[in-house]
């Protein structure tokens, strides 16, 4: 016995933890929203170039456009041109698009256009990077400034990450002598980028520019440098300005290099304007749409990956267990007679085709008349199967009058009436006529009303729509409520009524 309860307590405890390990897995892991009302942000983003073309010169434009490798997945992406011909190629992480033609005169005008968001599956390539790389060639008083800056900076830096930091505080701080040598009058944002370049390329520590954009909708900006290094693991990031480490989330790796964001031949003067633009959509159903734009398949492998006609489906067969539950509460904990355990769940389910008013007047209707009839065929002493089927065609013929009685009414409401469960219903009426006659017309009510309730308290549970969609979503809740049931299995306490029916002991 003593083995027994330790293996029911095991299981249980086995079946609650892989329901909430795998709950949280699909939440925070694979970032799947918690409630369907949930929105994430959506970004369009317009890159605007403006040119002049040379008359008689073939023209031939070239754009970096962002790889979108890591963090953000497009839903859609256009390139809208009138008479340009439009190619796409990768080199060393980039993707660059060509715009071509053959003839172009006076003003032109292209926009690139990208509606993206983030990457939902939190699965992401390894990254790869160099880890060594040559020192730049520098002579003279240069190289004096260059070897005065990097002694202090070896002595306060443990690793690459603090090194990389360090020297990014030294070259922004304007007082320094060398510092000064080295900027030669230009503290701009690109040429600070070009010394720390230069300072850790003598360390033999690779270092990449990042261009991004900054996600943020009605302002006007231009990509914004950021530097990056490799530590073997992953990419470091850093501002060239305030040396801060991390890219921040709002940042949208543009292109990487040291290349302009536009080449141009046979044109002039060609510059690039941004505007973004911020929307939301329903979580899930971006979650979809994610998933069809990647190889990431996360959400092929839950329910969602069903047809949609199947999902249907599945959304009433998930919240059974749920209506289940409640009749176990309420007859094990509760005491509350019903007929049978699941007749009340499948009563519920009955009620999903109506309001839950309509339903309890048209079961009550039903099986009263029902009762009428089961009583009168009892005198004729039939057989069960004859007895059965004569009540089932009895409850169609009175499902048909009141649908048709509730047209003429105007109560389009009850034509949904004739979806009820008939064998259900002929059922209940068998097995409550039967109580009747071996337990009493007392009895064979309250156990009516027991089931109406427990109908009724079930029905109203598993109708929530939050309730619906965490169950459909995170189907694993159901070992949680299996470990649950397995536990009440072996309570043998008193129940609720009980505990009213034997006050007077107490009282002694």
């Amino acid at each position: 016995m003593r083995s027994l309860t330790l293996h029911l307590k095991v299981l249980v405890i086995l079946l609650v933890s892989l329901g909430i390990l795998i709950t949280a897995y699909q939440i925070f892991i694979l970032g799947i929203p918690m409630t369907e009302d949930e929105t994430d942000d959506l970004w369009n983003i317009d890159a605007k170039v403006e040119f002049l073309a040379s008359p008689r010169e073939p023209v031939k434009l070239q754009m970096f456009v962002p790889p979108l490798a890591q963090d953000f997945v497009s839903l859609n992406e256009s390139f809208i041109s009138n008479n340009y011909g439009v190619s796409i190629n990768r080199a060393d992480g980039n993707r660059k698009v060509t715009w071509s033609a053959r003839r172009a005169n006076g003003k032109q005008t292209l926009y690139y256009r990208l509606v993206l968001t983030k990457r939902y599956s939190g699965e992401q390539a390894k990254a790869k990077g160099p880890i060594f790389r040559d020192s730049i060639p520098v002579e003279g008083a240069e190289k004096i400034a260059a070897e005065a800056l990097l002694a202090p900076i070896r002595q306060h830096s443990a690793d690459v990450e603090t090194f990389i930091s360090e020297t990014i505080k030294r070259v922004n701080n304007r007082n320094d002598d060398n510092v000064k040598l080295l900027l030669g009058g230009d503290a701009s944002t690109s040429k600070k980028a070009k010394v720390i370049e230069l300072l850790l390329s003598i360390a033999h520590v690779p270092m990449q520019r990042v261009h991004t954009i900054r996600l943020a909708a009605d302002i006007q900006q231009s990509p914004e440098l950021w530097l990056r290094s490799f530590n073997g693991e992953n990419w470091l990031y850093f501002s060239p300005e305030t040396g801060e480490q991390g890219l921040p989330a709002d940042r949208l790796v543009w292109w990487t290099g040291d290349d302009e964001l536009v080449s141009l031949e046979g044109g002039k003067q060609a510059q690039v304007s941004f505007s973004l633009d911020n929307s939301e959509m329903n979580a899930i159903r971006l979650a979809k749409l994610t998933d069809e734009n990647t190889d990431a398949d996360f959400l092929e492998y839950t329910l969602y990956g069903l047809p949609l006609q199947t999902q249907q489906t599945f959304m009433i067969m998930v919240m059974i267990p749920i209506g289940v539950l409640v009749i176990l509460i309420l007859r094990n904990l509760g005491g509350l007679q019903t007929l049978g355990t699941f007749t009340p769940v499948l009563i519920a389910l009955a009620f999903r085709e109506m309001q839950l008013g309509y339903g309890i007047v048209f079961f009550t209707i039903i099986t009263a008349l029902g009762l009428s009839l089961r009583s009168y065929l009892e005198h004729l002493k039939l057989q069960m199967l004859p007895r059965l089927s004569v009540v089932l065609t009895f409850v169609v013929v009175l499902i048909a009058a009141i649908s048709l009685f509730s047209h003429k009414l105007g109560l389009e409401r009850g034509l949904s009436v004739a979806l009820f469960p008939m064998v259900i219903l002929t059922m209940t009426i068998e097995r409550l006529s039967i109580t009747w006659e071996e337990r009493g017309g007392g009895h064979a009510f309250k156990v009516a009303i027991g089931t109406l309730f427990a109908a009724t308290l079930a029905h109203l549970l598993m109708s929530v729509q939050e309730l619906n969609y965490f169950i459909f979503t995170f189907p694993a809740v159901l070992m949680i409520m299996v470990g649950f049931m397995l536990a009440m299995g072996r309570y043998r306490g008193y129940r609720l009524t009980e505990l009213f029916r034997f006050k007077a002991f107490l009282k002694d």
